[in-house]
């Protein structure tokens, strides 16, 4: 079946009772046993599976063409579970540029509990591979990365990462798996904030880790998920399921307004640099052509004359509003150095753009108004 249809009929269901099209949201944290103290319908109580969730969980794993998924409570949580199925003493590849929560998660929390880290350049082939150690037991990719949208060969850093016996884990909030399946090109794991695009109205917060295999080691996250508890509310589950069944028409007015803007940008005198995978002139633009149906509704642009500069253009904006997150109808800005904060590496004069699904023409100009 193709993701479109997968997508559209995400919460599609058939009651039998009163003919409704759409799945009820099952808000009930317990569910009765038998007379012989067993769970005649399989749920046992909400934190370890709720029937809304579950249907998320099925339709996630189907569209990005895994085996299993488990949902959690915001991206942040599906990425600390990867994280906290590891052991002591265990040691992760890290991309470097990968959302600085990520990156805080692994130097601020895991550190402390004896995980090791090297952070590389993971679009340069070589030093993942020599970043390898004997203890090497996962390497995490962003691709596109946040926020300078660097891409990586998910392919050949499978294959870096399956030669030493480690999991290759891809994060793919932004392009979402309509435009790119991680675990078709090989990758074990694909991580992702549903916040984003795939809830895609700014209004829930969940996240899921989708397996290629109903594996150990996602065996070991399901047992966290269910442990510890950071899971969607039924509620979040079903708006999840609701932003997904628009995802594919979503997603094409996100790639052709940001195409269009990152051309518009490439060419403005008062723009240094602007880093979409979708310009000829990026550095990962082929290999993006390669593993990308397209090329997203992300984008970051540096604007000439430094911070103060770059948080004036921001400033003067009137369609874009100044805020954090991503992949809502609306377009979003943000000066990324100041959120990240101290040690960041982010240029001070970049802005990360999330295009949103306007019409293309108001954005055009409310961008050509703040550049001046």
């Amino acid at each position: 079946m193709n993701l479109e249809t997968i997508a559209a009929r995400a919460s599609h269901y058939l009651d039998p009772t009163t003919g409704a099209i759409l799945a009820p949201i099952q808000p009930s944290t317990t569910f009765e046993r038998d007379v012989g103290g067993g769970y005649p319908t399989g749920n046992v109580y909400s934190r370890v599976g709720n029937p809304t969730r579950q249907q998320l969980e099925a339709v996630l794993a189907s569209l990005e063409g895994g085996d299993v998924c488990a949902a959690f409570s915001s991206g942040s949580a599906a990425t600390a579970t990867v994280f906290q199925s590891l052991s002591a003493g265990d040691h992760v590849v890290v991309a470097e540029d990968c959302y600085h929560g990520t990156a805080n998660i692994i130097r601020d929390i895991f550190a402390r509990w004896s995980l090791e880290a090297t952070f590389v350049d993971a679009t340069d082939l070589e030093q993942v591979r020599s970043s390898i150690r004997p203890n090497t037991k996962l390497v995490w990719l962003e691709t596109p990365s946040n926020p300078m949208l660097k891409i990586t060969d998910i392919a050949a850093t499978a294959d870096i990462a399956h030669a030493a016996g480690a999991l290759c884990v891809c994060d793919n909030t932004w392009a979402t798996p309509m435009l790119q399946r991680p675990l078709d090109l090989g990758a074990d794991l694909v991580v992702h904030s549903t916040t984003k695009y795939l809830g895609g109205h700014s209004d829930v917060l969940s996240g899921a880790v989708i397996a290629n295999q109903d594996s150990e080691a996602f065996n070991k996250i399901r047992e966290i998920q269910g442990t510890y508890g950071a899971v969607p509310s039924a509620f979040d589950s079903w708006l999840v399921l609701r932003g997904i069944r628009t995802l594919h028409l979503r997603m094409r007015a996100h790639c052709e307004n940001a195409g269009q803007i990152a051309r518009f940008l490439s060419d403005h005198p008062k723009v240094e640099a602007v880093h979409y995978p979708g310009l000829p002139s990026h550095a990962g633009h082929a290999i993006a052509s390669e593993q990308m149906k397209d090329y997203g509704g992300m984008l970051s642009l540096q604007v000439v004359g430094g911070a103060e500069a770059a948080l004036q253009v921001a400033a003067k904006l009137n369609l874009f509003t100044r805020a954090t997150s991503l992949g809502g109808t609306e377009s979003l800005i943000e000066h990324r150095a100041s959120i990240e904060g101290p040690g960041t590496t982010t240029p001070d004069n970049l802005l990360r753009m999330s295009v949103g699904i306007e019409n293309v023409g108001d954005l055009l100009d409310d961008l050509s108004q703040a550049l001046g």
